[in-house]
């Protein structure tokens, strides 16, 4: 605020600001896989009296990959915004992506039910002004409807976690995952089960429930889209893990109801009515902001199959779909810098026109494929191996079908990039510049490094699913 009056200097104390983050969630990660879980009383107050942090393998993860998306996509804003924003916004730009950052950060770290629903609404309200910002006037409706539907979801989620506290008098998450079971059976356990998880299902933009993303991602400032595509519904699937695992328990929620079912049917039907509503878009961004929708089908499908496997593949998906969709937001970044749009039209040799950025897009795309050497591969391979194990050979073809779609709509945008010449009467158009290439290419490279080298993806995963599975490695 006290900065306001010069955009480049809030640009660098946000920059600042999150790679200081970036830096502290490498070094919890490090203390939490060597010396376990970290747990920390705010005020000195023990819980379940006091409000507690708590930091295990499956949070230390999403903390790196929220921290990490963040920290490179602000490098690229600076440069990015200037087209997209007047000057005067561009300030207020910064506050709120430090706002919406802090709240997913803390619904993440904290460890008492009530503050995820505070700092559910701190990340949102400032998302829903992210994306109000945008230039083109649909914007605001799309950030009206966001508004509408996130605050329902917002809503669900707090009756949810208002009955339980109405059944444990606590609202420690620890706490509750002790006391439910003394509960469980009874109608408003039931209850709260089903608003929490709808709710959060909202936020996750789950099909049927995900009509507010298309239009969200596709209108909003590009760099808004980079960092919310990578990180806002990774932040949602923790949580539907946090509760069905953690506070829930394994047992209450595959077992009692028939979530399993319910998953695995809605996140197949995501990943073919999504797939197939990206190929007859005209919009890249609605392209790819329906492609979100798909990847979020395949991580409920892993969460549906309900062993350490499956866990494992949806959370290395977590961390591969957050550097595929953030390398391809950022590089529709770029393209918007130089052409101003995102028709599909708009895109004829652009491939000639602006190679680099063009690759990259190419690359991001093929990620999303699954085509081996990226980090895309790794999680079909994982998701494929949890459904074979329990025996589900035909949702194993449905997946590699789903896969084959995503072919076609990235296709479309390779057609007219590489295969059609630009318009006779538009100008030349230049590369991106350098302080948007630099961020795209870096995570293009992490995309290909992390498709080979996967220790880093895969070890965490598997080591956080085992612990929530109550499996000492």
């Amino acid at each position: 605020m006290f900065l306001k009056r010069q955009p480049k200097l809030v640009w660098l104390f946000s920059l600042l600001a999150t790679t200081i983050t970036f830096v502290i969630s490498v070094l919890l990660l490090q203390q939490v896989l060597s010396s376990g879980t970290i747990i920390y009383e705010l005020g000195g107050w023990s819980p379940p009296w006091g409000i507690e942090y708590r930091i295990d393998q499956l949070n230390a993860y999403l903390l790196l990959i929220i921290s990490t998306i963040s920290t490179i996509v602000l490098v690229a804003a600076h440069t990015s915004i200037q087209k997209e924003l007047d000057t005067h916004r561009q300030a207020y730009f910064y506050m709120l992506y430090l706002l919406s950052l802090a709240g997913m950060l803390g619904i993440v770290a904290t460890a008492d039910a009530f503050n995820v629903f505070v700092f559910l609404e701190i990340s949102s309200l400032s998302a829903y002004a992210l994306i109000a910002l945008g230039k083109d006037r649909r914007a605001l409706w799309a950030s009206y409807q966001y508004l509408i539907m996130g605050t329902v979801g917002a809503t669900f989620i707090l009756i949810g976690i208002g009955l339980m506290y109405q059944m444990t008098g606590t609202l420690n998450m620890n706490d509750l995952a002790s006391r439910l079971p003394e509960v469980a059976q009874t109608r408003t356990v039931f209850v709260a089960f089903a608003f929490t998880v709808v709710g959060i299902c909202l936020k996750l933009a789950l099909f049927p429930l995900h009509l507010w993303l298309p239009n969200a991602y596709a209108y909003a400032p590009s760099v808004v889209t980079a960092f919310f595509a990578a990180t806002a519904t990774k932040v949602a699937v923790y949580l539907l893990i946090r509760f069905t695992f953690s506070v829930f328990g394994l047992s209450f929620s595959f077992t009692t109801l028939p979530l399993q079912t319910l998953f695995l049917l809605l996140g197949l039907l995501g990943v073919f009515v999504a797939s197939i509503a990206a190929i007859y878009q005209n919009n890249v961004k609605h392209i790819f902001a329906y492609s979100s929708v798909a990847q979020v089908g395949y991580m409920i499908v892993g969460l549906s199959v309900g062993t350490t496997l499956g866990l494992s593949a949806t959370m290395i998906h977590l961390f591969n779909h957050a550097l595929m969709k953030s390398a391809l937001f950022l590089a529709m970044a770029a393209v918007m810098y130089r052409i101003g749009g995102m028709q599909l039209s708009q895109f004829n040799g652009l491939g000639k026109q602006m190679p680099l950025t063009m690759a990259a897009i190419v690359v991001g795309g093929l990620s999303l494929v699954g085509v081996p050497l990226t980090v895309g591969f790794i999680s079909k391979w994982y998701l494929v191996l949890a459904v074979i194990e329990n025996g589900w050979w035909h949702v194993a073809l449905l997946i590699l079908l789903g896969s084959l779609l995503a072919i076609v709509y990235l296709w479309k945008i390779v057609e007219v990039a590489y295969f059609r010449s630009p318009a006779h009467n538009s100008e030349p158009v230049k590369e991106a510049p350098l302080s948007i290439l630099i961020p795209v290419w870096v995570l293009v490279f992490a995309n290909l490094y992390f498709g080979i080298d996967t220790r880093l993806s895969v070890e965490v995963a598997q080591t956080a699913a085992q612990s929530l599975f109550g499996i000492t490695p």
